[in-house]
């Protein structure tokens, strides 16, 4: 699906469902279906051994020496920063592995480095990057020799498996694509290509062969040379989206909605491993726009969409008109309001102010345009236009090959979902016979500039060592202990270890169009509360009296569009009630329908304004038959009894002990960010929650919005502090260790997090209030899901009924750092599609951590989410962290999710227009209302509490 930069979730429009890697609930549901998968097609041969992708089963033999590798590691002083790899696991089940890891054979000389300048400059990437195909295919002499050689990125940088003449200046004459070559009004572009040193392919052996000398060698530069040069064949014959994955026309796609198509395509990475460098493959998916005439998807989209958010639908669309006599691909500035026939410019071929339609009639007798009258003129002019270029809709076409930008409602992301879930054996086909020849990988179509460089990749799947880690024991107030298998337990006729004190509660009923229910009543809602009732006391809580009941109907949405309209009778309701009877403390909300504005608003109201907990049930979900009704009843009891402060299930003290034995705060943090359909200049929204008991059940959560789209937390130690002390008033005593779960940094950013948010830690220990000098021992573990390895056990005995590996699965060994003190783990299952593994690497530690220690303990917390009787994929710490950011998206969601008729105006909030302000400066005023509206952000009432689960 198409990628915003981590701005998770976005509208969920209803109740947060499921756990990562599954629901689950009393009974021991499957849960949500993974949403990891790629290519179709069905697997080669058939019967049982289907499951399992053939080929060589023996582990690398570079792997042998691993153990001499660690005994030169202890050489090293210890250094808490980015501490090299203690040891390798040893717990846990052995068991082999295929990772989709392709060793790369390296060139036996030195890559060139090369700096290229363009005389004049240009920052629109679209005209760089055809100045670099006009660049390939320049006949200058001294040039064109050298072109089978290099490799670039369409910007600064090249690089070439021999020296190019210095000094070497190319010059092309730049025409566009669809014309036929350059004439004499054609702009001359100068490259100049200059260069900057070679890279030493020994000193990267060395590093590759952990040579502790070779520690601090910086092998990014190096690195990126490589995939410019892996990556060049699929961006000649493919569609580049991001850095790393490509798609390509041939193969596979599916329609999403109305004039979206989904497209499977690979990803490709060149990794530095033990011994070896090696290209990670894996399959990916987005969004793409379907091609065809642009008047014709606009009028389609309106008649289904009433014409909203039409903007963002065609949001950095380029479109191509040959009314000109030839082709000429040009981005969307706008989608105007107006048709051929109201919208007017001035014209001096013409004598002054004239209609779109007539002087197209004028200046194109030939063009006879049918949707004058109907469909609105885009403007295509440049970003530094003082004027607008109007051109009717149905004279440009939208070309294949475009990502689509916008964001995929529920349904369309259902749709892609489904669409990318295969088995692993299906994926691992997909990309051995289909994606190493697509990215000229095999020897049969292994292209320039890879020969030239003496490169290749072997087409055999890395076979690697792996453990399977044992589950931990549960344990409930009452009932017999639950056995865990495959990553889950039911549990029948137990009771939680502390259920939550409930002193009064109201059951609000939302109506948002046919009403669902007769009245208060209807035996249907009676069903509903009465049974959640009884499932809340069978499990321990303590219940009072029956609930009060609540209705409200809503504006429809075509007359309040925002909703927010009916969010103000929800307020004044809800008011009036607590006015009355005071607060209760929880309100069950049952909503008819999902809706991007009500469930989000209604989070807001009661989070921010009045501090009282919500629940939230879909009609359609809660009135199932007893069964599934049972079921939903005994997830949200989870929900219910989490957020009361209450423990539902416990470890066993034998698998707490790593966690327990010394005073242990556990911290998660996370940030996410606005994405597709954001008002520009929304804040990012950063979250740090922490543990406050010693079962590690409860992690309250401090959460502030900051600078767009930074990924760093700006208040951190503000955060970190209301964190311990909260952990002081409910033990007594601050923490002797703290252990920090950081999800959502890149790789790129592991330094950053030691150069920004570590000293921001420190300084919240020595700021913490206490009679001494305060400093615990640290460690920071970074958690990382937008990884692309993927592992298929070799032989059926390692897998599951599906084809892949089982909870507990941990890699160390084979794809992991050379240095760091990292390993994968999938402590979840696989129910559906191919599973994947959380990618952990510890970047500070204080307190010597082993490899065991960690990769264990992190395994058993994984028991620890409250809100399911399954582990999940993601420690809980950090997922809660992911959770409490996401709550607070609903907290802006006027900004996060502004369609066209509402984002000009929220900036002010009087929907007056934008004035003469530049964009810079807009974002600046959408930044300081979102503040405004963030306000102190959570109720001082919730703050002690789990409130975002």
């Amino acid at each position: 699906m198409s990628n915003p930069p981590r701005g998770r979730g976005g509208n969920r429009g209803g109740p947060p469902s499921g756990a990562r890697g599954g629901g689950g609930g009393f009974g021991g549901g499957r849960g949500s279906p993974s949403t990891r998968g790629g290519y179709g097609g069905g697997p080669r041969g058939g019967g049982p051994g289907e499951l399992i992708f053939r080929g060589p089963t023996s582990v690398d033999q570079r792997l042998a020496t691993l153990d001499q590798l660690i005994s030169s590691f202890k050489k090293l002083a210890f250094n808490p920063k980015r501490p090299h790899r203690p040891g390798y696991g040893t717990l846990g089940r052995q068991i082999t592995l295929r990772a989709n890891f392709f060793p790369i054979k390296l060139p036996k000389g030195p890559i060139y480095d090369y700096h290229v300048e363009i005389t004049p400059s240009t920052d629109i990437k679209r005209i760089r990057a055809r100045l670099f195909w006009l660049l390939e295919r320049s006949n200058q002499q001294g040039w064109r020799e050298f072109v089978p050689s290099i490799a670039h990125d369409n910007s600064e940088r090249l690089v070439a498996s021999k020296k190019l003449p210095q000094p070497l200046d190319v010059q092309v004459q730049y025409y566009e694509e669809g014309e036929a070559g350059p004439n004499a009004k054609s702009k001359t572009y100068t490259f100049a290509i200059t260069h900057t040193g070679h890279l030493d392919i020994a000193q990267l052996t060395k590093y590759l062969s952990g040579n502790i000398e070779s520690r601090d060698y910086d092998v990014q530069p190096l690195i990126a040379a490589v995939n410019l040069i892996l990556q060049t064949h699929a961006v000649r014959t493919g569609v580049r989206v991001g850095k790393n994955r490509y798609f390509f026309p041939s193969q596979e796609r599916f329609e999403l909605a109305l004039g979206v198509e989904a497209w499977k395509g690979f990803f490709t990475s060149a990794r530095p491993v033990y011994k070896e460098l090696m290209v990670n493959v894996g399959v990916c998916m987005t969004a793409f726009y379907k091609p065809g005439n642009l008047a014709d998807a606009i009028m389609e989209f309106n008649r289904s969409s009433n014409g909203a958010m039409l903007q963002r639908f065609t949001q950095k669309l380029k479109v191509t008109t040959s009314h000109l006599g030839y082709k000429k691909k040009k981005p969307i500035k706008k989608i105007m309001t107006t048709t051929a026939r109201q919208t007017t410019f001035h014209c001096e071929e013409y004598n002054g102010k004239i209609s779109v339609e007539e002087y197209f009639k004028r200046k194109y007798p030939h063009i006879k345009l049918k949707h004058a009258h109907d469909c609105p003129v885009i403007d295509t002019s440049g970003p530094n236009s003082k004027f607008p270029i109007y051109v009717p809709a149905e004279l440009c076409e939208i070309e294949p090959g475009q990502p689509f930008r916008g964001r995929l409602n529920e349904k369309e992301t259902s749709n892609m979902i489904r669409f990318a879930c295969n088995p692993p054996r299906v994926n691992a086909d997909a990309i051995v016979d289909r994606g190493l020849p697509t990215l000229g990988f095999t020897p049969q179509t292994l292209a320039s500039p890879m020969s030239s460089f003496g490169m290749a990749v072997d087409n055999n799947m890395a076979v690697i060592p792996a453990r399977e880690l044992p589950p931990p024991r549960l344990s409930y107030k009452a009932g017999k202990p639950p056995n865990v298998s495959s990553g889950s337990w039911n549990i029948l006729d137990v009771k939680f270890h502390l259920g939550g004190t409930i002193k009064s509660w109201w059951v609000l009923v939302i109506k948002d169009g046919q009403a669902v229910f007769n009245g208060p009543t209807d035996p249907a809602l009676e069903g509903i509360w009465k049974g959640f009732g009884e499932k809340c006391r069978n499990s321990g809580m303590s219940l009072g009296s029956s609930p009060s009941l609540l209705n409200q109907e809503l504006i429809s949405p075509a007359r309040d569009p925002s909703r927010q309209q009916s969010l103000d009778l929800i307020r004044q309701n809800i008011r009036r009630q607590i006015a009355q009877k005071g607060k209760p403390t929880f309100i069950l909300v049952i909503l008819s329908r999902r809706d991007n504005y009500i469930y989000p608003g209604i989070k807001r109201i009661c989070d921010v304004e009045l501090g009282v907990h919500t629940l939230h049930m879909l009609t359609d979900k809660v009135l199932r038959d007893r069964n599934k009704q049972d079921q939903y009843f005994s997830n949200v009891a989870l929900k219910l009894n989490t957020k009361l402060g209450g423990v539902n299930h416990m470890l066993d003290a034998e698998s707490m002990k790593w966690w327990t034995k010394a005073k242990t705060m556990v911290v998660g943090m996370d940030v996410t960010h606005p994405g597709p359909g954001s008002v520009e200049g929304t804040p990012s929204i950063a979250a740090v929650v922490a543990s406050a008991d010693s079962s590690f059940v409860q992690f309250p959560a401090s959460l502030r919005c900051q600078e767009t789209k930074k990924e760093m937390i700006t208040d951190l130690t503000a955060m970190m502090i209301e964190r311990l002390m909260f952990y002081s008033q409910k033990n007594r005593t601050l923490p002797d260790r703290v252990f920090v779960y950081r999800d959502g940094v890149s790789e790129g950013q592991f330094n950053t997090v030691l150069e920004e948010e570590l000293p921001k830690m420190l300084e919240a220990f020595k700021r913490a209030p206490q009679t001494k000098p305060y400093r615990p021992s640290l460690t920071i573990i970074i958690c990382g899901k937008r990884h692309h390895a993927k592992f298929w056990p070799t032989e059926s005995q390692f897998a599951d009924r599906n084809g892949n590996t089982r909870p507990g699965t941990v890699v160390d060994r084979g794809v992991t750092a050379v240095f760091d003190f990292d390993f994968y783990l999938q402590a979840h299952a696989g129910l559906q599609g191919h599973v994947k593994a959380t990618h952990y690497t510890v970047v500070y530690d204080e307190n010597h951590l082993g490899a065991d220690e960690v990769q264990q303990g992190t395994h058993t917390a994984s028991y620890l989410y409250a809100r399911a009787t399954k582990a999940v994929s993601l420690v809980p710490a950090a997922y809660y962290a992911d959770l409490a950011c996401e709550r607070g998206r609903c907290y802006l969601n006027d900004f996060l999710s502004a369609d066209d008729k509402v984002s000009s105006s929220v900036a002010t909030g009087k929907g007056k227009g934008k004035g003469k302000v530049d964009k810079e400066e807009e974002k600046k005023l959408v930044f300081q209302a979102a503040k405004a509206a963030w306000g102190e952000g959570v109720h001082p009432d919730l703050r002690g509490s789990m409130f975002y689960i």
